[in-house]
């Protein structure tokens, strides 16, 4: 069929009127993606929805509620994802308003509409097809949906044959009581127990069975096709879908090997800050050894924080929690960076550990132990005032002294502190020391604490929720 193309200075748009008297519909092309990335994102968050406590896999269309309504607050919206895969979903309409935003796969998207009234259909079933539109998007583009409740809808691949996933969306009900819901969906939904399959409803047999008649008749449908920087029937622009629909098999191949992985990286309220100075009487402010006070690295960063939110009271359990948060609860990302910085420097011979340098100690073996349990250099305990532990190793490039303790300060807040001084021993020490410095001062020791301490309060019952990756 053959379109009248118009260049536009703005985003491509349809608005398709209502047959019924109902809000029209109206498709709003938004971006053009990278080549084959709509088929890659469609596979990686079929991934995660899999993942989801509510994902539901019916009627052609697996989603998952990510955002449920509150109606005690007076919140009445839902939200949703959604994918419509390589085969198409069924003809459907809903009783809501609907509104989603989604990203079409590499072979692009037919969104086929009909705003047909039950009353008019009920009259005349030709009336689905009088009303039937097409529109078009091209692929690996984002775009945004509106329509009306009652409005019929289904979504196809821009080519069925490609193997490429229609879309995936995410959708907001604007109203999850909007409509003429039937008596038992609107008690679903008011026990806050509403999914997409509850609240569809599927093309009557009658109407389904015109439809497929229309379809082997070739029925015209007005279509309208949206795309940006060219054509989609040019030269040029069937160069492109061919690019983006191998590409996009490849990425989507690619993103179905890789398991998915959801990161949560949180404070909990925890503030890292740097101090200028050690903390008065620390037992880092002693040298090295007596001949030779020499240091060219320190930091100390610390965390504020009120007892009230920790299981233990006194100092000497809190900081026993501590060191087992820096065992237990390692950051990912700092681990990462040593296995990089352990592959680079063991055939030099130097020391290695899985564990975060200023705390690497701690897996090794020193003259005492704290709290029965782990290896340190040295310790302190001042009452229920104060308590602190030395750590540290000698290696071939440089030796390093560290000092974790926990301290009551005058407003009875607990300040947890984490403090690191290094002295180098030849060229190579310097050399590695100016490398890592920003990231250990800036990174590497607030990361470390704020982990440690995180999982020393979550032993209160404040845990990380369990969908969390650690940062």
């Amino acid at each position: 069929m053959p379109h009248a193309a118009m260049p536009l200075q703005t985003f491509p748009s349809v608005r398709i009127a209502s047959r019924s008297g109902g809000l029209p519909v109206e498709v709003v092309l938004i971006a053009q993606l990278g080549i084959g990335a709509g088929t890659h994102l469609v596979e990686r968050s079929a991934s995660l929805q899999r993942g989801h406590a509510a994902f539901v896999d019916a009627l052609d269309e697996p989603s998952a509620r990510i955002g449920g309504p509150d109606f005690e607050q007076g919140d009445a919206t839902s939200l949703y994802t959604f994918i419509v895969g390589a085969s198409g979903h069924p003809f459907h309409r809903h009783a809501g308003h609907r509104v989603f935003t989604a990203v079409s796969g590499s072979s692009g998207a037919r969104l086929r509409f009909s705003t047909a009234s039950q009353a008019q259909i009920d009259a005349d079933p030709k009336a689905f097809l009088d009303a039937l539109r097409h529109v078009e998007i091209p692929p690996d583009c984002l775009f945004t949906v509106r329509f009306g409740g009652g409005t019929w809808h289904q979504f196809q691949p821009g080519d069925p044959a490609s193997g490429h996933p229609a879309l995936f969306a995410l959708s907001c009900h604007t109203n999850e009581l909007g409509g003429e819901l039937a008596p038992e969906v609107r008690a679903q939904v008011m026990a806050n127990e509403a999914d997409i399959p509850s609240l569809t409803e599927l093309l009557p047999p009658a109407v389904a069975r015109l439809l497929a008649i229309g379809e082997d008749t070739r029925r015209a449908i007005p279509t309208v096709t949206l795309s940006l920087d060219k054509r989609s029937d040019s030269l040029r622009g069937r160069f492109c879908a061919r690019v983006r629909d191998a590409l996009g098999r490849a990425r989507g191949w690619w993103a179905g090997l890789r398991a998915p992985v959801g990161v949560l990286s949180d404070s909990h309220g925890l503030r890292v800050h740097a101090l200028p100075t050690l903390p008065a009487h620390s037992l880092l402010a002693d040298p090295f050894d007596a001949f030779d006070p020499r240091r060219e690295h320190e930091d100390v960063v610390a965390i504020d924080i009120d007892p009230a939110e920790l299981p233990e009271r006194t100092v000497s359990g809190v900081l026993a929690r501590v060191l087992e948060g820096f065992l237990e609860n390692r950051p990912a990302s700092v681990g990462r960076m040593m296995r990089v910085r352990n592959l680079l420097v063991k055939p030099l011979g130097l020391r290695t550990s899985p564990l975060g340098c200023p705390v690497s100690s701690l897996l090794g073996a020193c003259p005492q132990t704290f709290a029965g349990r782990f290896p340190v250099l040295d310790q302190r305990i001042d009452g229920d005032e104060r308590a602190e532990v030395l750590l540290g190793a000698d290696d071939r490039h440089l030796r390093f002294r560290s000092s974790v303790g926990v301290e009551r300060l005058p407003d009875g807040r607990l300040r947890i502190f984490l403090a690191t001084r290094v002295r180098t021993r030849n060229v190579f020490g310097r050399a590695y020391m100016a490398l890592i410095e920003r990231t250990h001062r800036h990174y590497v020791a607030p990361t470390m604490l704020r982990m440690a301490v995180l999982h020393a309060r979550a032993v209160a019952g404040a845990a990380m929720p369990a969908t969390a990756v650690r940062a």
